[in-house]
């Protein structure tokens, strides 16, 4: 391959740019594809539990097992800038990587940098797109395939998906959607070696999803049963959806509306009524399926209740704990 060849090429030459198990669906799809990944660039092994491991990211590990080069680096700068150029590649893929890349990066591969970003653009831009989208109740989103350029999630789209948004928590759609959206990076990349890629301007009002903290998991049971019910599936199942009991930090998982629930309570009131736990919010009740009190490990909210009879968790404040 030479530099005065035309856009027009039989395949690309890629460098896979991701970390967490969300990217690695891409990776294989590509590493299946007649497409060429020439490394894998991903962030460097990182402490992992509370002996803190030292723990290779989910796509270093499956680069291995591909037989596929790997390049470690935090931040996209310096050494791994030479190390791309030396590559010499057409494109560089990304998917949940962890860094920025600057012009320097961005002017390593001939055709660009392309990232599948799990929202339709200009929808959602930033850290957590499926996360913010579930708290702010969407009931359908999707995955774009766009150009990256010096703006934060504002390059140009290639391909875009429509999907249901539907999942009980976040783990589940971003499974989903890593699944579904990694044949449209390859159609992406197949259409860039044919000539024949499009690429759409974002158009409408943009929204932005910063990343996700530990305040933004604070349950305020105070508001309507349905709002309760997006941010904890779009906190779970982490940081953890949570609340407070006698000041210390509570979790709640499995968050799902409640039947026609005839008990009376006070809000913020976990109970058992005809055989489930239910939890009194602003204007009714939700189920909850397990809780996680402060230092120890999840259990049913039956078994939660047991013994200790029913519980009503401490009046949201949104000062930081």
């Amino acid at each position: 391959m030479t530099d005065g060849r035309t856009s027009r090429i039989p395949r690309v030459d890629i460098v896979f740019a991701g970390t967490p198990d969300v990217a690695v669906p891409a990776l294989e799809a590509l590493a299946e594809s007649d497409h060429r990944i020439r490394a894998v660039l991903t962030r460097p092994d990182a402490p992992v539990g509370r002996k803190r491991v030292l723990t290779p990211s989910p796509v270093k590990t499956r680069a291995l097992e591909l037989g596929l080069p790997v390049i470690e680096a935090s931040r996209l700068r310096g050494d791994v800038i030479s190390q791309l150029r030396e590559l010499d590649v057409d494109a560089v893929a990304v998917v949940a990587f962890g860094a920025i890349a600057g012009p320097a990066a961005l002017g390593t591969a001939r055709l660009g940098w392309f990232n599948l970003h799990f929202s339709l653009l200009p929808a959602y831009r930033g850290a957590a797109p499926i996360q913010r989208a579930l708290i702010g109740g969407e009931t359908t989103s999707g995955v774009s395939v766009f150009r990256i350029d010096e703006g934060m999630d504002t390059g140009p789209v290639l391909r875009r998906l429509e999907l249901p948004l539907d999942h009980p928590d976040v783990a589940t759609a971003l499974e989903d959607y890593a699944r579904r959206g990694a044949p449209e990076l390859v159609a992406a990349f197949d259409e860039l070696a044919a000539g024949t890629a499009a690429e759409t301007p974002q158009t409408g009002e943009p929204s932005h999803a910063e990343k996700i903290t530990v305040t933004d998991a604070h349950l305020d049971l105070s508001a309507p049963a349905a709002q309760v019910i997006d941010r904890a599936r779009g906190t779970s199942p982490a940081p953890g959806p949570w609340v407070e009991l006698d000041g210390k930090r509570t979790k709640l998982f499995g968050l799902t509306p409640a039947p026609e629930v005839t008990a009376s309570g006070t809000v913020g009131e976990l109970t058992t009524w005809q055989q489930q736990q239910v939890l009194r919010c602003g204007d009714g009740w939700v189920l909850v399926d397990e809780v996680q009190p402060f230092g120890k490990p999840r259990m049913n909210a039956a078994d939660f209740l047991r013994g200790r009879g029913d519980v009503t968790f401490d009046p949201y404040t949104d000062e930081e704990s």
